[in-house]
């Protein structure tokens, strides 16, 4: 057995995982005799492992300077791919970098450069003007989401990072859009493009139906929507922030136990939404297309489109919050009187019809405790479960 696939090998034993997909075997065979890579794939189908598995038998641990430098448009997709290449068991230097907190923290890590770096665009452009990134030894450049980052109109920024990064050897781009130009400053010459997406909804296990309300305001159909769909994990897009913490509040006034999430929360708040939804807490969160990129969230099984999306590819990206890696789920977008069908679905689409009576969804069964306290306060996990045992006059022993 070669070396690289016993490392390719370990990596799936560590992350409980039996085989890859087509498209990641297709884009590690690629990465290994191409130095210039397009990966076109859907929201949810491991573009991840695609272009951390190449990158993982590029890197020399023996090396103690930066070799690998990695652009996402989102601090959430930076952390979960941060994550995962952490799981993976590899004992090489990871840092994080992005917007939110402290740049001094990360400041301090990077006094010993990190073997891969993963950030923003605009964090990781201010490390760079501040000299806190040895950019000369980075050979390996992906950029994941890249089309996301253009549109939340990083450019600058981009092209800036790239044009202090002298050595790149490899670049692999990855988006779950198609039509999208790639900025000459990237340096994509002779790329590969590997196209895995498909135009087809049921190719991906996913059902489109509608809901017409009787009004321009639709909270209460979506209120009584909620009520028929019982406690199944949903997400619900509307396209203003402001709409988000209007529909949540409106959603909590019914008894409707939810999280909101979009780009003006702090990042302690977006990072306890995500969480509570994540593990159950709440089984409806409320976003922005915020949420409609980068975000790990297994086992959702409606996304409802309160707000029409502004385009067939944003609603694309939506509903690649569900039905992936060969699960089901369901889109439902709901039309208000004024509001017609896009022509990118289908006008037989299913229309659903609400019962006359409603009944309030089951509650979740746990809540979440956030502890902001940890190291620095002197305080540990054991005093956590202490503090709580106590409290709750909880018996060490266990008697089965």
């Amino acid at each position: 057995m070669s070396t690289k696939k016993a490392i390719t090998e370990n990596v799936l034993d560590r992350l409980k995982i039996k085989s890859l997909n087509e498209m990641q075997e297709a884009a590690i065979s690629a990465a290994a005799i191409n130095n210039n890579i397009l990966l076109l794939s859907a929201t949810g189908s491991g573009k991840t492992l695609a272009f951390l598995l190449p990158l993982i038998k590029l890197l020399d641990p023996a090396n103690t300077k930066t070799q690998a430098i990695i652009i996402v448009p989102s601090r959430e997709l930076a952390l979960q791919i941060e994550s995962v290449f952490k799981s993976m068991g590899t004992n090489l230097k990871v840092t994080c970098c992005y917007g939110g907190h402290l740049r001094e923290t990360e400041e301090n890590n990077l006094k010993q450069p990190p073997a891969l770096l993963i950030g923003t665009p605009g964090r990781l452009a201010d490390h760079i003007r501040r000299g806190n990134i040895t950019t000369a030894s980075i050979t390996t450049l992906i950029l994941d989401e890249f089309d996301k980052s253009l549109e939340l109109g990083f450019l600058d920024e981009m092209s800036f990072i790239i044009g202090a990064l002298p050595a790149i050897q490899k670049r692999i781009l990855t988006s779950a859009t198609q039509a999208v130009e790639i900025p000459g400053f990237i340096g994509m010459n002779d790329s590969v493009t590997l196209n895995f997406l498909t135009d087809k909804d049921e190719d991906t296990g996913l059902t489109i139906k509608t809901l017409l309300s009787d009004g321009k305001d639709k909270l209460e159909t979506l209120f009584r929507l909620l009520c028929m769909l019982g406690n199944k994990s949903t997400i619900i897009f509307c396209n203003h922030r402001e709409s988000v913490e209007r529909t949540s509040k409106f959603l909590k006034e019914k008894d409707i136990i939810n999280e909101f999430y979009h780009g003006a929360l702090e990042q302690q708040e977006r990072d306890a939404a995500l969480s509570k939804f994540r593990n159950g807490t709440a089984n409806v969160l409320v976003t922005t297309d915020l949420a409609s990129r980068g975000l790990d969230i297994a086992h959702i099984r409606y996304i409802i489109h309160y707000h029409l999306p502004g385009s067939e590819d944003i609603f694309t990206h939506r509903n690649g919050r569900t039905a992936r890696m060969d699960a089901s789920g369901t889109a439902i977008l709901i039309l208000s009187p004024e509001e017609k069908l896009p022509a990118y679905i289908n006008p037989d689409t299913e229309q659903i019809i609400l019962p006359e009576s409603t009944t309030l969804p089951d509650k979740p069964q746990w809540s979440t405790l956030f502890i902001a306290a940890g190291k620095k306060d002197k305080v540990n996990k054991i005093d956590i479960v202490g503090f709580l045992s106590n409290k709750g006059k909880l018996k060490k022993k266990i008697s089965v």
